[in-house]
Formats: structure tokens, C-alpha cells, sequence
């Protein structure tokens, strides 16, 4: 492990000396504010609290004209102990700001395993034959003579009546080796072939948190750790970036995607757009299109947040769904033409 953990923070520093220079620290809100879900917008059916305290963060899928919304749910105050729901709506009931209150939920993610004994976090869903696979993020512990604090990268295959068939986190392996981060979270499939994986990911080395590539076999939950490569870095005002969505297909060969950067500022999160190849390397980048305005957004449980996870596309519509401050969730709609303006490619 200490070979491979040394390479990949050297590959990381690197990165944070070579990649910066993309952008700028200006935020051009292209996004229109069509609603908020609050807590009380969701009903639960098969958990005996059905409201929970908090609902955010949540991972999208277009079926149709009906959008599947799988929110981040909190119900317990003191621990914070997150779940993962799954409900369904009309998209042009969401753009119209008419939706029927509350939405039918259902848990489909919980703790169950020690490495997510404190919550399962931030969804990012792909749709997968009949189901659906889902990355998140496991909050809990490894038990190495004694526990460990770890939030792993995590997997979930859910079938259609919304039932967990298998779940499981990601190691970075590379001959004997295998390193576990201590954080590895803001994770998205680019593209999958049978149990073959390229992916977006955001492993911490060493400190550093910053934006990769990967390459993984989803059969055996590994990421190639000689594919590992770093794609998109902090820029000198911020702290950390990650990445924040799922993505989405363009054209044959680019797949746009949502990021996030923490400013030193302010420690606030705003988000940008890239697109990528289908080997995860960078293309395109903006600046932030996306940031917390007014109290609605700007204030709850980690006040001047936007947080991914759910990006679609409907008509000529780009939706990013996302949290608000860890409390609720935000629709924000902006033309697709208009939002694609503002990326800057990169050369050759």
C-alpha cells in the first residue's frame, strides 16, 4: 500500500502544480430557480417516521416525462444518520411548480454494513437494464485491529421494486497492493460494458482532494490503481473540488457532468459544468454557473451549500437537481444551448 499510496499522492501533487489555470473565480448564474422540495414535501411508506428532518442531495433519473428522484434523507437530528429514498414526479408539474405534495417515498438505502454505519450519502444513478445502480457515499468505519474512520466509495445494484440485491465500496488495487482513502466520495459512471467501469472519482491522498479518472471492475468493486489519473484540480482559491453529478451524453465520444469547488473565502460550494471524453479526460470546463442565493439557499445545516447529485436533461431544458444547505432540494433549469455557451475547450 505504500507504494501505490505514495505515486498516487505524488500524480496528485503534481496536479494541483500543473492543472490550474482553467478558470476564474467569477460565477455566471445561468440557472432559473424553479422550486424547492422541503422536508415536508416527502412522505415516507416503509419507515414508521414518515418525515424526515432533512431531505437533500439528491441523485436523478429521467424515465419519460417522469423524473425518479432519490433524495439524501435525515430523520434522526443528533447523529445525522442518512438513508437514501427513492420517489417519482411529472417533470412538467416540477418545471411548472405544481407538484402535488407530499411524494410517496420509499427507503431503499439504510445503514447495514459497518463501513456505512453512520449513513449512506450523496447518490449518483445510472440506469441499469430494469434497476438501477447507485453510487454513494458510505460514512462509517474498517475494523483494523481497532475501528477506523473511512467514507468509502460504495455501490449498490437495485432492481426494480426498489429492493438492494447487492452493495459494496470500491478499493484501489494494483498487483498485490490495495489502498482504501481515507475519503473517496463525488463519484459518476462515464461509461459501463458489462462489469467494466470508466469513472469519475475523488479519492483524498494524502490531503489533497481533486478530481480523477479511474478505470474499475465492478464485479470484483476495484479501481485500477495504474489508471488512476488526476484530470481537474483546485485553483488557488479554493480548497477542495470534487465532482457532483452524474453525467450526461452529449454526442458519441462527450459526456457532460456537474463539479463543485469549496472556496477559501467563505468555505461555500459552488458548481461548474464540464464535459469529458469517454476516458474521463477533460475537454471542457466553465466557470461556476451555480452558486447559493438568499436565505432559502444559503442557510441549515451547513450554511452556502449547492450540492450536486442529479443532472438531467429534458427538452431543451439541462436540470440540475441538488441540496440547499443540507436541508432541502433546489430544481434549477437553465436552456441547454445557453449553459453549453459557457464552457471553455480545451486545447488539444
Amino acid at each position: 500500500m505504500v507504494n501505490l499510496e505514495r505515486e498516487l499522492f505524488e500524480k496528485a501533487a503534481r496536479a494541483v502544480r500543473e492543472l490550474r489555470g482553467l478558470r476564474r473565480p467569477r460565477v455566471e448564474d445561468v440557472f432559473e430557480r424553479k422550486c424547492y422540495l422541503v422536508p415536508s414535501s416527502f412522505s415516507v411508506e416503509n419507515y414508521p417516521r414518515k418525515r424526515p428532518h432533512a431531505a437533500f442531495n439528491p441523485g436523478a433519473l429521467v424515465k419519460g416525462r417522469r423524473l425518479l428522484l432519490f433524495p439524501r434523507l435525515v430523520f434522526d437530528y443528533y447523529k445525522y444518520v442518512s438513508s437514501i429514498g427513492v420517489t417519482e414526479l411529472e417533470i412538467d408539474e416540477l418545471l411548472e411548480e405544481r407538484v402535488e405534495e407530499p411524494l410517496r417515498t420509499k427507503l431503499v438505502l439504510w445503514p447495514r454494513e459497518l463501513w456505512e454505519f453512520l449513513g449512506c450519502e450523496d447518490p449518483r444513478v445510472s440506469a441499469a437494464g430494469d434497476g438501477v445502480l447507485i453510487l454513494y457515499t458510505g460514512k462509517g468505519y474498517s475494523l483494523e485491529g481497532e475501528l477506523v474512520r473511512r467514507d468509502v466509495l460504495a455501490l449498490a445494484h437495485v432492481d426494480s421494486s426498489w429492493e438492494a440485491k447487492s452493495k459494496s465500496y470500491f478499493r484501489i488495487k494494483r498487483g498485490g497492493e490495495e489502498f482504501v482513502p481515507p475519503s473517496n466520495k463525488d463519484s459518476a459512471f462515464v461509461r459501463i460494458a458489462g462489469e467494466e467501469a470508466t469513472m469519475l472519482t475523488r479519492p483524498e491522498v494524502r490531503g489533497i482532494r481533486i478530481c480523477w479518472r479511474a478505470e474499475a471492475d465492478l464485479a470484483r468493486s476495484e479501481m485500477r490503481g495504474d489508471a488512476l489519473e488526476p484530470v481537474f484540480s483546485i485553483e488557488e482559491w479554493e480548497i477542495k473540488v470534487g465532482w457532483s453529478t452524474n453525467v450526461l451524453k452529449l454526442s458519441s465520444n462527450e459526456y457532460l457532468v456537474g463539479w463543485h469547488g469549496v472556496l477559501k473565502t467563505d468555505l461555500s460550494y459552488r458548481e461548474g459544468l464540464a464535459i469529458v471524453d469517454d476516458q474521463g479526460r477533460l475537454l471542457a470546463v466553465s466557470d461556476y454557473l451555480l452558486s447559493p442565493r438568499g436565505v432559502c439557499e444559503e442557510y441549515g445545516d451547513r450554511p452556502l451549500v449547492i450540492f450536486g447529485d442529479g443532472l438531467v436533461a429534458y427538452r431543451e431544458y439541462l436540470l440540475w437537481i441538488g441540496g440547499i444547505s443540507d436541508y432541502a432540494i433546489g430544481v434549477f433549469a437553465a436552456r441547454l444551448d445557453r449553459a453549453l455557451e459557457k464552457l471553455r475547450w480545451l486545447e488539444g
